[in-house]
């Protein structure tokens, strides 16, 4: 750790740096976030990318006092390390230790928690017309990156800053690194202008001066660089036009630059938007090179930025190979991501099928009803979202696949607890979210082979479909050549039993056999069955249990209210069945990060608690009547 960034313990701190020593500070941190995040994993490229930035901000700014936000907050661990958290970096995305995103109850600087893209305007307004009402001072800054601005939420932000509020700072942090030279020319220029302290007397001519530079000096600019042109004077004219003043596009990794511009911001009597250019990955060459990954990472090797081999395919992977190969036989089926073609495994599908892949940006309620769209017209949508972002389209989900009964298939990644990433990205919520719409079927996986299966099986179906599986590696079962198509709502019973049925969802399935074992261990005969489907429900098998068992027991990665075991609950209750129904399942609260076989046993999702809750429910029975099914 470098002495400077020793010395560091709040922004008060900082303030006390020469601008030579705040250069050698961002040195240190980027050094200090290769080295930490090469153990513990995170996002390493946009964080090394706003490094500058970050220290402008606080070296002007005053929080907690000064409101500051960033749209999805994985890009704050710089702001972490500067208000007083550098002696616990090393514990980032690690259990008991820092969140990888911002929190509000970890400190007082984090005034906004997010963990999801186009909150943070939106947001920022909010606690701007609160300060304007409540007659306070602060200043209110939201930086969000390039790809936050193709979230809806963001424009309809947008729409309302200019008319509800007279102070607010937007920084759109441009992280796109192939930019071109040649736009830092034009750009200093339109900055010396639009930066100079006459500059609020010469607005009414501000017009003038980007005809001046669209004219005839642009002309020759756009023959050598027309799209560098556009970048630059474009969104001038698009955030003038939604009432923000503009400036930039500014070299977001010159701090004197940007520390004079904040400091000529700060004193802005209308809202305005600074325009900054930074470089995702910047000091590290392995995260230059390679941005996908390097996005967010497990732990990796400083030096190289090579990371240990899975092994085992991901879930995400056999998805994007399955259907790549059922696109080459039904020429109806098209992938839509909402900016996760990386994460989803359709980046595997995109080569084959370039066609019939379609990235709609970070836009998750424009990919559903665009799928909805596409489904009138008789082609078969694949919409691969991971489950916490598909919460954000649940209204086109119902008025616009659902309703009309569109056979939109649902491929829900990282469904269940998301681990390091913690609750803004746990999946825990879209049972209860789905199982509730008429029409649709819902179901999950326990393993590589019958994910294959079911997305076989949505394909056959007239109306809409869900499919939901966690992150990580697969199983390792030897799948069948060709998916077979699943009898519609029939579970498949892998084992038989009269004292207890024992459902396992999805991967859950260990669980259940494990508490078999454990149960016929002591002499109790146990079933231990593979629901399938959430929806329909397999009511005759549990009409048959029904008759049989003394208890059923449900495990599930996901909520226990709403979920898999409350839906058992009504279906019993709906056949008149009293049996009882051990859940086990998350709690009803927000579940931290952490590594998953942990917090599974902090929260009761083991086969310890099951045992402990369905032993007294079985005890009654003789064992002597005890026969095996």
């Amino acid at each position: 750790m470098g002495t400077l960034l020793e010395s560091i313990h709040s922004p008060a701190d900082l303030k006390r740096l020469s601008l030579a020593q705040m250069a050698e500070l961002a040195e240190e941190i980027r050094e200090f976030l290769i080295q930490t995040l090469s153990k513990t994993g995170g996002h390493l490229g946009p964080n090394l990318g706003v490094v500058e930035l970050t220290l402008a901000l606080h070296a002007v700014f005053n929080t907690p006092e000064d409101k500051l936000l960033f749209d999805v907050s994985h890009q704050a661990y710089s702001h972490k390390i500067l208000t007083g958290r550098l002696d616990r970096m090393e514990t980032i995305r690690q259990p008991g230790g820092l969140n990888g995103f911002m929190l509000r109850t970890e400190s007082d600087h984090d005034c906004y928690g997010a963990g999801h893209a186009g909150t943070a305007l939106s947001a920022a307004l909010g606690m701007a017309v609160a300060r304007d009402l409540a007659g306070g001072k602060e200043n209110v800054i939201a930086v969000a990156g390039d790809a936050a601005f193709t979230n809806g939420i963001s424009f309809e932000a947008l729409n309302n800053i200019a008319e509800q509020t007279k102070r607010m700072i937007v920084v759109l942090n441009d992280n796109e690194w192939s930019i071109d030279r040649n736009v830092g020319a034009i750009a200093s220029y339109f900055h010396r202008i639009v930066t100079n302290e006459r500059y609020n007397k010469l607005h009414d001519s501000a017009h003038r001066i980007v005809e001046k530079l669209g004219g005839k000096t642009a002309i020759e600019v756009v023959r050598r660089a027309e799209e560098a042109a556009k970048s630059m004077l474009w969104p001038s004219i698009l955030f003038e036009e939604f009432g923000l003043q503009y400036f930039g596009p500014i070299d977001g990794h010159n701090l004197p630059l940007l520390i004079e511009t904040f400091k000529f911001l700060k004193t802005a009597e209308r809202p305005v938007l600074l325009h900054v250019l930074t470089q995702k990955g910047r000091g590290f060459q392995p995260a230059l090179d390679k941005q996908k990954k390097f996005h967010g990472l497990g732990p990796y090797n400083p030096e190289t930025g090579m990371t240990e081999p899975a092994g085992l395919p991901t879930y995400s992977e056999v998805f994007g190979n399955t259907l790549v190969d059922l696109a080459r036989k039904d020429e109806r089926i098209v992938a839509i991501t909402a900016a996760m073609p990386n994460g989803t495994g359709l980046d595997l599908f995109r080569p084959h099928h370039p066609k019939r892949y379609f990235d709609v940006g970070i836009a998750e309620e424009h990919a559903v009803v665009f799928a909805a769209g596409m489904a009138t017209r008789g082609f078969r949508p694949v919409c691969a979202i991971y489950s916490t972002f598909l919460q954000r389209a649940f209204d086109p989900i119902v008025h616009d696949v659902c309703l009309q009964n569109l056979p939109v298939l649902f491929c829900m990644d990282r469904a269940g607890l998301s681990g390091d990433d913690g609750p803004t990205h746990h999946g825990l919520f879209d049972i209860s979210y789905l199982r509730g719409i008429p029409g649709i079927v819902l179901m999950s996986p326990k393993d590589e082979d019958e994910l294959a299966d079911m997305m076989k099986t949505a394909f056959d179906l007239p109306g809409p479909s869900a499919i939901r599986y966690p992150r990580g590696v697969v199983v390792g079962v030897t799948r069948k050549t060709e998916p077979q198509v699943l009898p519609l709502g029939k579970a498949e019973v892998l084992k038989d039993g009269s004292d207890v049925a024992i459902l396992g969802l999805g991967p859950m399935i260990s669980m259940a056999q494990e508490l078999a074992g454990r149960l016929e261990h002591d002499g109790y005969s146990a079933a231990v069955i593979n629901p399938r489907f959430v929806k329909p429900l397999d009511i005759e098998m549990l009409e048959l249990y029904s008759r049989r068992v003394a208890a059923f027991v449900t495990f599930e990665d996901h909520a226990r209210m709403g979920g898999f075991g409350s839906a058992v609950i009504e279906a019993l209750q709906e056949i008149g069945s009293p049996v009882p129904v051990v859940r086990i399942g998350w709690p009803d609260k927000f579940i931290e990060h952490g590594k998953v076989d942990a917090l599974r046993v902090r929260h009761g999702l083991t086969v310890d608690n099951a045992l402990a809750q369905v032993l007294p429910l079985l005890v009654r029975r003789q064992r002597s009547t005890l026969v095996a099914g």
